[in-house]
C-alpha cells in the first residue's frame, strides 16, 4: 500500500536494471530514494524521473563508488541501503583484476564503511549465483544452496572474472560485517529477465536478446536460471524489510534448458531468428530459493517474463520484425 513507509533509503547504481526496478517498488510503497549515479545529468538516467513519485520521493545524487566521501554524503541519513551497482563488462577486459575486481571490491568496502559511519540499520548487498555455483568440489548430485561459495582459484584459471569480483566482492561484506557488527544481508540472483526500464540494453537482457535476432547455426543446451527483473526487486524489498531475514539468499525461480527456452518461445512468437541446433552444454548443478521462500517470497510464471520482456524488447527497436 502506498504511503504507509517513511522510511529513507539509498540505492547504489540507480539507474541500472534492477536498481530501477528496485526504486519503482520502493517509491511504489512510501520509501524516499537516495539513487547514486555517477553523472545525474547522464541521458541515460531520464527514465527515473519518469517513475510514479519520483519528483517528491526520489533524489538522484552523484556518487563515485570508489570515492568514500562521496558515498557516504549519498548514505547519510538513511535507514538503510541497497547495494546494487557493481561493474559488468560487455566483453572481455584487457586487465580483469583492475578494470573489474578492483573496483567491485573497493565499491562494496566504501559502501560497507559508510553504513557503519552513518549508522544504517541494514545493508542489502546485491552478489549474484556467480559467486555461488562456481565449486567443482560440491557433490554434483546435490542442490546448490547458500553454504556453496564459488571457488575463486577455479573461476580465475576458467578466465571467469565476472565471478572472482561477485564472490571476492561479498566475502568480503560478510567478513567486514562479522568483524564490525554491521547488519548485512545479501542476495544471489541468477539471470535475470523481464522487461527493461533502462534505455541502455543490460548484459542479462542481451542474452534473451540474442536467441531472439541473432540465428545461431549452434548453440549450447545449457540450463538457464532465470529470475524475472520485478521478482528480484521484490525479493530485495523482503530481505531489507523482514527482520528475521540473515545471511545470503540465492533469488531463482525457473530452470530450462535452451533447447526448451527456444521451443516455448517459439510457440509464442515464431517468426524470430532463433538457433538451429543445439549441442550438449556443460550444466551446473541446482540451485535452489528454498530459503528465500520461507521467507515469503513468490514469483511470477515464467511466460509471463518472457512474454513481458519480448514485447519490451519489440517496443525499444532491439528485434528485428
Amino acid at each position: 500500500m502506498a504511503g504507509k513507509n517513511s522510511s529513507v533509503v539509498c540505492v547504489t547504481g540507480a539507474g541500472g536494471y534492477v536498481a530501477s526496478w528496485l526504486i519503482k517498488l520502493l517509491l511504489s510503497q512510501g520509501y524516499t530514494v537516495n539513487g547514486t549515479v555517477r553523472n545525474p545529468r547522464d541521458e541515460k538516467n531520464v527514465h527515473l524521473k519518469k517513475l510514479e513519485n519520483s519528483a517528491e520521493r526520489l533524489k538522484i545524487v552523484k556518487a563515485d563508488l570508489l570515492d568514500f566521501n562521496s558515498v557516504f554524503a549519498a548514505v547519510k541519513g538513511c535507514d538503510g541501503v541497497f547495494h546494487v551497482a557493481s561493474p559488468v563488462p560487455p566483453g572481455s577486459v584487457p586487465n580483469p583484476e583492475v578494470e573489474l575486481v578492483k573496483p567491485a571490491l573497493e565499491g562494496t568496502i566504501n559502501v560497507l564503511k559508510a553504513c557503519s559511519e552513518a549508522k544504517v540499520k541494514r545493508a542489502v548487498i546485491v552478489s549474484s549465483v556467480a559467486a555461488v555455483y562456481m565449486n567443482p568440489k560440491w557433490p554434483k548430485d546435490r542442490v546448490m544452496d547458500e553454504t556453496c561459495w564459488s571457488d575463486i582459484e577455479y573461476c580465475k584459471a576458467n578466465n571467469q572474472w565476472y565471478c572472482v569480483s561477485k564472490t571476492v566482492a561479498e566475502a568480503e561484506a560478510w567478513e567486514y560485517a562479522n568483524k564490525t557488527g554491521l547488519n548485512v544481508v545479501t542476495l544471489c540472483p541468477t539471470l535475470v529477465l523481464g522487461p527493461m526500464l533502462q534505455h541502455a540494453t543490460n548484459a542479462s537482457s542481451l542474452a534473451l536478446v540474442k536467441i531472439l535476432r541473432e540465428g545461431y547455426e549452434e548453440t549450447e543446451n545449457n540450463l538457464r536460471k532465470i529470475v524475472d527483473v520485478r521478482d528480484v526487486a521484490e525479493a530485495l524489498k523482503l530481505v531489507y524489510e523482514k527482520p528475521e531475514a540473515e545471511g545470503r539468499y540465492i533469488c531463482t525461480a525457473h530452470a530450462i534448458k535452451n533447447r526448451d527456452l527456444v521451443q516455448t518461445l517459439k510457440e509464442i512468437y515464431p517468426n524470430y531468428n532463433y538457433p538451429k541446433s543445439f549441442k550438449d552444454g556443460g550444466n551446473m548443478s541446482e540451485v535452489s530459493s528454498e530459503k528465500l521462500q520461507r521467507l515469503g517470497w513468490k514469483y511470477r510464471p515464467l511466460k509471463e517474463t518472457l512474454v513481458d520482456s519480448v514485447e519490451n524488447y519489440k517496443q525499444a527497436g532491439l528485434l528485428h520484425n
